[in-house]
């Protein structure tokens, strides 16, 4: 089956980082945008330049904290009304950057967790009552390598919020094949890509500048698989070997090792 052109695409976090890459992408690939964040001033910057350099294309400004599943979907549904259509959903919007549990700052991790997974459920409800709505889209939803497998220290909830959005997303990849649907799910397991999110950790092996993460992120997006590594060398076949490698030389091995000083209890 020929890929479709999807000219309206939405992106959430779109204000910095891989959303913000891939929306300079998608622009000079001539398409329409939604550009969602919470950072509005952002937003409006990157809007402005885009505009400047494709007077010709459509670029809305949505401010949105997925964490309000009720904005989410009034965000979605204008996008909508207002372009008449919303082609491609890219759910990016995410954080992380969360302490190693057992370390008394459980709240960080739970922060981590509420928007990488929640906040996706509720983007990914948005976009499939709209889809189911106008008959047809493709809902796209970042997830990492990293929840190939469980990764220890300061990345375990991030993994596993980014395992949970991979199951929901097959679970709605599985609904739509089963109802021979139009509506296409992809997701994507980016390797390492050199972002604020991910700042904080000091050894990223393989990893690549945002400008060559967000390329190949947008090469795969446009061929629409069910699930794709990104870039995919190395990362098909390192993924693969992730589930194979020892714990001790995970990401973040080394550093969970290291015995935290018991908190007070005064």
């Amino acid at each position: 089956m020929a890929t479709p052109l999807r000219q309206t695409i939405l992106i959430t976090g779109a204000s910095s980082g891989l959303g913000e890459g891939m929306a300079k992408v998608f622009a000079a690939r001539g398409r329409d945008l939604v550009l969602c964040a919470r950072r509005l001033d952002r937003l409006e910057n990157l809007a402005s330049t885009l505009r400047r350099a494709y007077p010709r294309q459509r670029f809305l400004v949505r401010a949105l904290d997925v964490n309000d599943a009720q904005a989410v979907w009034q965000v979605f549904l204008d996008a909508h009304q207002t372009l008449g259509r919303v082609d491609r959903i890219v759910v990016n919007a995410g954080r992380g950057g969360a302490s190693r549990l057992g370390e008394g700052q459980v709240g960080d991790a739970m922060d981590v967790a509420r928007t990488n997974f929640l906040g996706a459920l509720a983007q990914c409800d948005a976009a499939m009552r709209l889809f189911r709505q106008q008959g047809f889209g493709h809902l796209v939803t970042l997830s990492s390598v990293s929840a190939v497998r469980g990764m220890p220290g300061a990345m375990a909830t991030y993994s596993a919020s980014k395992a949970a959005v991979a199951v929901l997303s097959e679970a709605l990849r599985n609904e739509m094949k089963a109802a021979n649907s139009p509506i296409r799910i992809t997701t994507l397991m980016p390797g390492f890509i050199h972002t604020d999110l991910n700042a904080h950790q000091a050894h990223k092996p393989f990893a690549v500048d945002v400008e060559t993460g967000s390329r190949a992120l947008v090469r795969a997006i446009e061929q629409e698989p069910g699930v794709a590594y990104v870039p995919g060398w190395p990362w098909a076949l390192l993924a693969r070997l992730l589930k194979w490698l020892p714990a001790s030389q995970l990401p973040g091995a080394q550093a969970s090792i290291t015995t935290a000083a018991p908190s007070s209890t005064n």
